[in-house]
């Protein structure tokens, strides 16, 4: 016979007894003098620095070498960030009615957290000074730590962002995800093609997690649904538990810290020691191996059912340990929760937490016996919610079968949400089931499923887009009947990104030169610094653009020296440096750019003796392991970098380079060497963007479609200084009306027909010429990104870059620009006007 699991750990008395503090806390539950110093240590975390170091070390019998150094480093700063953030916890507590914020997100790409730390403690620069003669560089230290695999791309940098923003402007918060062991994955490139290996990031542990073994969830799956006394309950069949790895996040100018609270899934059970003694000695732990995969990896290929429940059991791991977890803090200060909704905000990144809504509906109702009326009431003014796509296949539904199997008390819940919103809908549009159906949670279509977007818009007070034209268009496309019935609903808060890691650590040489012009208070307000408008100013002057320039050739020879180094390619550092990095996708068109790097080969083997710009054009990134066109678009750079750099016809004036498995320290080494920044999606299918704005933050130029939030950009800069081309959204969606035909575009431009013959006649694919037959056919039959339409812009525009180029002291002026043009794309001012527009008591 099944038992129920108990409501949490906690009333068990092995779950969370305690408040949010680590072991070591300080006695009194105040905080130093923060902003007097800067977020600077005072004398005694100084000192205590200096302990932890020296004890660190003497523990090593290798104390000398760079492991050593770098772990006794990590101990040391964590010791007075700990510290730090215990104050903050017990600080935040005492918030009165001020909102903490709760930031749910599948993935948080947090790159390495040695510089960070030593940054905001303001010894990055100073650790002679600090731990004397023999001291370890910052080079050595940063260079020896792993990246923390828990994310994938823009979705987890964005939130990773919005944690060090949480963390300088002090507000109450916490970040949640799951601690994935092997993060998306490690990409290694064997002949041209990507493979995907484990990253085992944690082989060595994480210096900058504190283990929580107090904080503690029962979470279940499966089983069924019981009624007693007229109440419904949940017996699940299986129960996992989720155990709490506090991930420290310092502020900068302050002593602030944040929480990245991550769960690690483990068996409520033991071995089976009985079958264990029989021999069968795997099936006495497959209790164990089925908990353990949770933690593997992000985003497990779904193209299979048992790929498909897995992301279902992590998407519900993630949400059901971190309610668990607010509503248990939030009865330890206040002990009543009538008051959640208004004290707490719960945030939605993306669809993957959507569960959110009927999860906190069941544990409010089933667990903690309020009325379904008091229940959604203290949802809705909980939840909000953002959305980063408008593409269908993107937006996560899930079958009715396979959901109701994993989480039937869940299913009967969405069942009522839906009732109660279809009768409002009904009400307000009487007769127009033709609207009923669409806004339905329940897509009847074929396989009935779950509408993971509609859930998290119903159960949401507010929902954001991510760049002006974004939120536009989703009120007028994919939440068209939603808007229609709460156009209050509906806002945008355009995406930013952090000064502090993508401009003061990724590039310290034009740090310095920007502290020398406009003084150092860009690193904490950026998007109120006047500063930048008087950077604007100065642009043309003959000095600063020599000192910019200075600044940027040290980075592009650090860059040389790193692609010689990783694949054996040597580039001319006073080329143009042509970047395009972000994960591999058709909407984002690498493919657009490659066949502009075919068409510039033609013509420089056509005229070699022509004046051509020489450029290098650098590509990075990841392909979903199953997304297969996205993986042969990786296939033909390598192609078409084989052909192009070893023809002695072309030289130096063209190379092309991919740097495998590209993440955040990658990105902290190309960004900063960028001279032009690719920004080039199909209009109307990038949501925002943030890549563009690191570029542009560390001076590239952007060649970009009038998309996402290049638009903002472009504007805020002056449309003038950004190299625009393509198609607009409203000519896209004309074309698409009218009946798109690719062929017409390739009839009129002989130099596209002319790179297509190359790729579908072998050129760069000599021992297997038909290899990129059917990428043509594509192409001519159906292109649904619009490469053909935009190619004839796209090379045009290239040429008005190398015009400009060629012009030294002009370009430095536009790059300038560019880089005054950022400030209100600053994290903190986006999370501002979260703080303004979402996350206030309602």
């Amino acid at each position: 016979m099944k038992t129920s699991p108990p409501r949490s750990l906690s009333q068990k008395g092995a779950g969370v007894t305690t408040p949010d503090v680590p072991a070591r806390p300080r006695k009194a539950a105040t905080l130093p003098a923060a902003h007097a110093s800067g977020g600077g240590m005072t004398t005694a975390e100084r000192a205590e620095f200096v302990r932890t170091w020296k004890r660190e070390l003497s523990q090593r019998s290798d104390a000398s070498s760079a492991s050593a150094r770098s772990s006794a480093a990590a101990a040391a700063a964590r010791t007075v960030l700990a510290d730090r953030w215990a104050l903050t916890q017990a600080a935040d507590a005492r918030r009165g009615d001020r909102p903490r914020v709760h930031y749910l997100s599948m993935e948080f790409l947090m790159g390495r957290a040695m510089h960070n730390a030593l940054a905001a403690l303001k010894v990055d620069e100073h650790l002679p000074d600090l731990l004397g003669p023999g001291a370890p560089s910052l080079t050595e230290l940063v260079e020896h730590e792993p990246d923390a695999a828990l994310g994938n791309g823009g979705l987890g940098r964005l939130a990773a962002c919005f944690l060090d923003s949480f963390a300088t402007l002090g507000l109450p918060s916490f970040g949640y995800g799951l601690r994935y062991e092997h993060g998306m994955f490690m990409q290694v490139i064997q002949d041209g093609r990507q493979m995907e290996q484990p990253d085992e990031w944690l082989r060595h542990g994480s210096p900058w997690e504190l283990m929580r073994h107090e904080v503690r969830y029962c979470v279940g799956f499966g089983g069924m649904v019981q009624s007693s006394g007229g109440h419904r309950r949940w017996e699940p069949g299986e129960t996992l538990i989720a155990l709490a790895y506090d991930f420290i996040v310092p502020g900068h100018g302050t002593t602030h810290v944040s929480t990245l609270r991550q769960w690690n899934a483990q068996s409520s059970r033991p071995i089976d020691l009985a079958t264990f003694s029989r021999g069968e000695h795997a099936a006495s732990a497959q209790h164990l191996y089925s908990a353990d995969a949770l933690n593997w990896v992000l985003y497990p290929d779904d193209s299979t059912p048992a790929g498909r429940e897995l992301r279902l059991r992590q998407e519900f791991f993630l949400v059901s340990a971190s309610l668990q977890d607010m509503l248990a803090r939030h009865l330890r200060e206040k002990q009543d929760l009538s008051s959640f909704g208004r004290l707490n905000a719960v945030h939605l990144n993306d669809t993957h937490p959507a569960l959110v809504p009927a999860e906190l509906m069941r544990l409010l109702m089933d667990e903690h016996g309020l009325e379904w009326s008091d229940a959604w009431r203290v949802t809705q003014q909980a939840v909000s919610y953002t959305n980063h796509t408008l593409m269908p296949e993107a937006l996560e539904c899930w079958s009715l079968p396979l959901f109701e199997r994993m989480l039937p008390r869940h299913l009967e819940i969405v069942y009522e949400i839906n009732a109660r919103f279809l009768a409002e809908v009904r009400a307000r549009f009487p007769g127009d089931e033709g609207k009923v159906s669409r806004m339905s949670l329940i897509d009847e279509n074929g396989e009935r499923r779950l509408r993971m977007a509609s859930l998290a818009v119903v159960a949401s007070h507010k929902v954001n887009g991510v760049s002006a034209l974004h939120s536009e268009l989703m009120v007028q496309t994919l939440f068209r009947d939603f808007a229609d019935l709460w156009p209050e609903r509906f806002l945008n808060v355009t995406n930013g990104v952090t000064p502090r890691r993508w401009l003061q650590q990724a590039n310290p040489a034009l740090s310095a030169l920007l502290d020398r012009q406009i003084g150092e208070g860009w690193r904490t307000d950026l998007s109120g610094a006047s500063d930048l408008k008087a950077l604007a100013r100065k642009a043309g002057g003959k000095k600063i653009g020599q000192e910019f320039l200075q600044a940027k050739q040290a980075a592009k020879d650090r860059l040389a020296v790193y692609i010689r180094r990783e694949i054996g390619l040597a580039v001319d550092p006073t080329s143009l440096f042509d970047v395009q990095i972000k994960r591999i996708h058709e909407y984002k068109r690498q493919l657009l750019n490659v066949l502009h790097v075919i068409a510039r080969w033609q013509a420089i083997v056509a005229h070699p003796a022509a004046a051509w710009q020489p450029r290098t054009v650098i590509f990075a990134g990841k392909a979903a392991s199953a997304y297969a066109a996205a993986k042969q678009v990786i296939q033909l750079i390598h192609d078409v970098a084989r052909v192009v750099n070893s023809d002695p016809r072309v030289g130096d004036k063209l190379k092309v380079a991919f740097l495998p498995n590209y993440g955040v320290s990658l990105a902290q080494v190309i960004i900063p060497a960028a001279d032009l920044s690719e920004q080039i999606s199909t209009a109307g299918t990038e949501a925002s963007g943030t890549g563009n704005m690191k570029f542009a933050l560390n001076g590239a130029c952007t060649i970009g479609t009038w998309d996402g939030a290049n638009i903002e950009m472009a504007q805020a800069m002056g449309e003038e200084h950004m190299f625009v081309f393509g198609l607009r959204t409203e000519q896209v969606a004309q074309a698409k009306a009218l009946g798109y035909d690719p062929r017409l575009h390739v009839e009129e431009n002989l130099q596209l027909r002319a790179v297509l013959d190359a790729l579908a006649g072998g050129t760069f694919s000599y021992h297997e010429p038909d290899r990129y037959k059917g990428l043509v056919n594509n192409l001519l039959q159906r292109d649904p990104y619009f490469l053909m339409a935009d190619f004839g812009s796209y090379v045009r525009t290239q040429l008005e870059v190398d015009a400009l180029f060629a012009n030294r002291p002009a370009w430095a002026e536009r790059a300038l620009r560019n880089i005054a043009g950022m400030g209100p794309f600053s994290v903190d001012r986006t999370i501002g006007q979260y703080i303004e527009r979402v996350w206030s008591p309602r």
